[in-house]
């Protein structure tokens, strides 16, 4: 590996650290508490006054203040903090090794009791010290300063934010904040597992390679298994293979995962993402809405405690029930253009032009519509069910009863953005053969992300599928509303980025 200078001090001190007798990267660790433990044996000891245990602690060093024969330092852990006491006359030749060959961001071992110093300070006052694992990069330790509120401020680490994303681990290791936003994120997951599992919902497990790709409109990521000489595609959803277990006899199941779509990347896109989609027999449009009210009103209250979410200057309440308003409406009121009054994609888009807006030469009717959506989404801020959609843009979703040119679906947006997507599913095998037939020609025109025919969908449908209806939800985004992040790179740990030009 090529060392810059830093790293070249460091791995002399390391070195050093070896010919003295220290192993930097020993086998073994014997911590016997973690800071967070530490500190609570303290108080609930402090009052009783009864000796205390010696403790055994691991952790990175973050500070270390030196004042001749004593010094002071922090080490971090998972749960918290807490402050290292060294002296000389105790530690013997260790402090001469600490002193020399010792570097913020280095995970330690220390052993001793705890105590309270002059200035109040739970400290643990180190009689023996040990490397754990020596950092040969410096981690951007941030600086920190209390504002006049009491709140510690945070600064100075990793001003570049691409450089975060790229190196999620230093960011991780120097920014508490950051490691909270992905606790919180593992939380909402596990809550809506939970509430999901409670409600009679079985959780399954689909492939992720299908010969097929299908159940939304994107373009595939396309693969090829040797053996077999087969091309597979990355799955675009899990929708087509879920609604075959309904035929099976399961009434209620649901799967969190990977979904794959090569499309561009944005603010609330990454090529792969993580989806929760959930179907339920004997139920429609109307009875999925009133379910993801509760699902995701239960989730913020469990990982959150409350029903209130600050987002990017917005106040935004998830207490049920939300407000219902048609696609129709929306883009009615949002834009001014009525799209039943332009039947053809020509019409829609000589409109939209006039109005400024953008409409490229290629779209269909159904994608014009969708772009003018998009207008409007931003300024969906409260939860906000948009229903009744074109068959065109539903290629899945059963007609409505009394309009032959909709279909019952709806898309959910909160925070000006779409969070979830529901249909009334379509169980007719022949209309759906048929809804294929109309993808396929789409295609044909250009239409890359048009669904293609699936004949063991239709085969699984003939058997007879309950009335049924489904779900799905973009966790990502999900994540952003309850951390408050305006980006999606901000909750994803890895998110996709361009190759660094060398």
């Amino acid at each position: 590996m090529e060392l810059n200078e830093l790293e070249r001090q460091r791995a002399a001190k390391m070195e050093w650290l070896r010919a003295a007798g220290m192993e930097v990267y020993p086998p073994r660790v014997h911590r016997t508490h973690s800071t967070a433990e530490a500190l609570q044996i303290f108080a609930g000891n402090e009052e009783q006054e009864t000796p205390l245990p010696p403790v055994t602690l691991a952790g990175r060093l973050i500070s270390i203040r030196t004042m001749g024969k004593v010094s002071f330092a922090h080490i971090e852990d998972g749960e918290g903090r807490i402050q290292l006491f060294l002296r000389a006359n105790e530690l013997g030749d260790a402090y001469e090794l600490f002193l020399k060959g010792f570097d913020l961001g280095d995970f330690v071992e220390a052993s001793g009791t705890l105590m309270r110093t002059r200035s109040g300070e739970i400290s643990l006052q180190v009689a023996a010290l040990r490397m754990l694992a020596k950092a040969i990069t410096p981690l951007p330790i941030p600086k920190e300063y209390e504002r006049e509120d009491g709140e510690v401020a945070r600064f100075a680490a990793f001003a570049d934010v691409e450089e975060r994303y790229r190196q999620r681990y230093a960011d991780l290791a120097v920014n508490p904040n950051v490691r909270e936003d992905f606790r919180i994120r593992s939380r909402l997951i596990s809550a809506l597992r939970r509430w999901l599992d409670a409600h009679g919902y079985l959780e399954v497990e689909t492939p992720v390679l299908q010969p097929i790709y299908g159940g939304a409109a994107a373009r595939p990521f396309v693969t090829h298994h040797n053996q077999l000489k087969q091309d597979l595609y990355l799955r675009i959803s899990f929708e087509l293979y879920l609604k075959r277990l309904l035929v099976g006899m399961y009434e209620r199941v649901y799967e969190i995962g990977r979904d794959f779509r090569n499309e561009g990347v944005s603010y609330k896109h990454n090529p792969e993402f993580t989806q929760l989609e959930f179907y339920c027999a004997y139920t429609d449009l109307f009875g999925i809405m009133e379910t993801a009210e509760e699902l995701l009103s239960s989730t913020a209250q469990t990982v959150l405690g409350t029903l209130q979410l600050h987002f990017h200057g917005h106040e935004i309440d998830l207490t049920p029930p939300w407000p219902r308003q048609s696609l129709r409406d929306v883009i009615r009121e949002g834009v001014g253009i009525d799209y039943l009054d332009y039947p053809t994609a020509d019409a829609l888009r000589d409109v939209m032009r006039q109005r400024g807006l953008d409409a490229s030469s290629t779209a269909s009717w159904g994608h014009l519509v969708d772009r003018l959506l998009s207008e409007v989404e931003p300024m969906l801020i409260q939860p906000l069910f948009v229903y009744d959609y074109p068959v065109a843009m539903s290629p899945l979703a059963k007609q409505k009863p009394d309009d032959a040119t909709h279909v019952e679906r709806f898309e959910l947006f909160i925070g000006g953005m779409e969070i979830a997507n529901a249909f009334t599913e379509l169980n007719d095998p022949f209309e759906q053969e048929a809804r294929f037939l109309e993808q396929g020609r789409a295609y044909e025109g250009g239409d890359e992300e048009a669904q293609p025919m699936d004949e063991d969908y239709l085969r699984a449908m003939k058997y007879g599928m309950p009335p049924n209806g489904g779900f799905g939800m973009g966790i990502d985004r999900l994540a952003m509303l309850f951390t408050n992040h305006r980006s999606i790179r901000d909750v994803l740990l890895y998110p996709h980025l361009r190759t660094r030009e060398l």
